[in-house]
C-alpha cells in the first residue's frame, strides 16, 4: 500500500497521538534563542557552530541548534510534580565545512520530581516510539554514573578523564592504555567488553562496580531494565557502556535506538539532572529526540519508484471515467495521472487509459 505521506510525516503525526496518551503536553517555542543560551552550555551542543544573527534591538541571536536547552528555559517546575512535554521541531546545525542544515525532531521532555517509573515511562516510549516507526528495533543503554565512577578511580587530570571517556565512547582500549600508563585499567577494559541483551550482561557487572557510586548505579541500572521486561524479553534492550555524554551534563541512564537499514541512531535520550542544576532549575530531568531526517534517508534507500503507477492518457479522454479510474487505482497503490511520460519520473509500470477504461492490453 502506498503511503500518502512521507515516512518522517506520518510518524509526526502517530508520535504525537503517542505521547499525548501518555499525557504529554505540546510544547511549542520560537525558531530563536538568544546566543548567550549556547555560548553558555556549547559544551551540551552536538556542535560549537551556530548560526547567528542580530535582531532589529541589536541583541545577538541565534537559530535553535537545540530543543532541550529552550525547553529547560522557558519551563518552571512545581515541587512534587512533574511536567511532561513533547515537541516537533526544526534545528539547525552545522554540516560539513561551511554548511548547516535543517532537521526536523520529534521527542519529549519530563522535568521535575522524576522517579524511576518517570525514567522507565521515557525509556519504554522510546522504544515504542521506534517500534512505530520500523519493528526492526534496539535500544542500546548505558549509566553514565558506572562509566564516571570508574574512570574517577582513575588517577588523572580532568583534562585526561574526559579523554579517557571519549576512548570508552570510541572503545579504544589502546588509548586508554596509553592515558593511564602504571594505572591498573582491567576495569574500564572489561566494562567497554559488556556489550549484549540485559538479561544477559548484567550479572557480568557486578564485579566491576565495588565502589559505593558504581554499585548504586548499577542498582539503578537494574531496577530500570527489571521494570522495562518486555523489552529485554524481545532482546531489544542491548547493554553497551560505549553510550557516553558529557559527565558535565549527563548523570544517569543514557541510551540510543537503532532501527534495520541505518547505520547510525535515529534517537537519543537519557537523564540530564546536571543541565538542570547548571541552568538554576530545581528537580531532575529525562528525555529523548527522534531524528526523522534519518526517517527520510531511509525512505530514499527503500523505496525504488517515485510512484507505483503511471496512467497515460489523451486530450479526448472521458475526464469523469478518468478521474474515476484514478481513484479506483489510488485505493490499491500510487498513481499519477500524465498526459505524457515525465522524463525525471520512475514508475513500477505505466498503464494507458483509453476509449472510458483502463487498456488491459497494458
Amino acid at each position: 500500500m502506498y503511503r500518502t505521506m512521507k515516512r518522517e510525516e506520518k510518524a509526526v503525526y502517530e508520535l504525537r497521538e503517542l505521547y499525548e496518551r501518555f499525557g504529554y503536553m505540546p510544547f511549542k517555542m520560537s525558531k530563536f534563542e538568544e546566543y548567550d543560551l549556547y555560548a553558555r552550555n556549547k559544551d551540551f551542543l552536538k556542535s560549537e557552530r551556530v548560526i547567528t544573527f542580530n535582531d532589529i534591538s541589536g541583541r545577538l541571536m541565534a537559530l535553535k541548534p537545540d530543543v532541550t536547552l529552550s525547553i529547560i528555559k522557558n519551563t518552571i517546575t512545581q515541587p512534587g510534580c512533574v511536567r511532561k512535554m513533547h515537541y516537533a521541531e526544526n534545528v539547525y546545525r552545522a554540516s560539513g565545512e561551511d554548511g548547516f542544515r535543517e532537521i526536523m525532531q520529534t521527542g519529549l521532555e519530563c522535568m521535575g520530581d522524576v522517579d524511576l517509573y518517570d525514567l522507565c515511562e521515557v525509556i519504554s516510549l522510546a522504544a515504542e516510539s521506534l517500534r512505530i516507526i520500523d519493528e526492526r528495533y534496539v535500544i542500546e543503554i548505558s549509566h553514565m554514573g558506572i562509566v564516571s565512577s570508574l574512570v574517577q578511580e582513575l588517577n588523572l587530570s580532568d583534562e585526561d578523564r574526559a579523554l579517557v571517556l571519549q576512548c570508552v565512547g570510541a572503545k579504544n582500549k589502546d588509548g586508554i592504555r596509553q592515558l593511564c600508563v602504571g594505572q591498573n585499567v582491567d576495569k574500564i577494559i572489561s566494562l567497554i567488553d559488556q556489550h549484549g541483551r540485559a538479561d544477559q550482561v548484567m550479572s557480568e557487572l557486578a564485579p566491576l562496580c565495588t565502589n559505593p557510586d558504581a554499585l548504586k548505579s548499577l542498582q539503578e541500572l537494574k531496577a530500570v531494565t527489571d521494570l522495562l521486561d518486555d523489552v529485554v524479553k524481545d532482546g531489544r534492550l542491548i547493554i553497551d557502556f560505549s553510550i557516553v555524554n558529557s559527565m558535565d551534563y549527563y548523570n544517569g541512564i543514557v541510551f540510543q535506538g537503532y532501527i534495520s537499514g541505518l547505520p547510525s541512531s535515529v534517537s537519543s535520550g537519557g537523564q540530564y539532572d546536571k543541565l538542570m542544576r547548571r541552568m538554576s532549575r530545581d528537580g531532575k530531568a529525562v528525555g529523548f529526540a527522534i531524528y526523522l531526517d534519518q526517517l527520510q534517508r531511509l525512505d530514499r534507500e527503500r523505496r525504488a519508484y517515485d510512484v507505483d503507477t503511471i496512467l497515460l492518457y489523451d486530450e479526448n479522454a472521458d475526464m469523469r471515467a478518468l478521474s474515476e479510474a484514478v481513484r479506483e487505482l489510488s485505493r490499491k497503490c500510487s498513481v499519477s495521472a500524465q498526459r505524457a511520460l515525465p522524463e525525471k519520473m520512475t514508475s513500477r509500470r505505466v498503464l494507458r487509459f483509453k476509449d472510458g477504461g483502463i487498456d488491459a492490453n497494458d
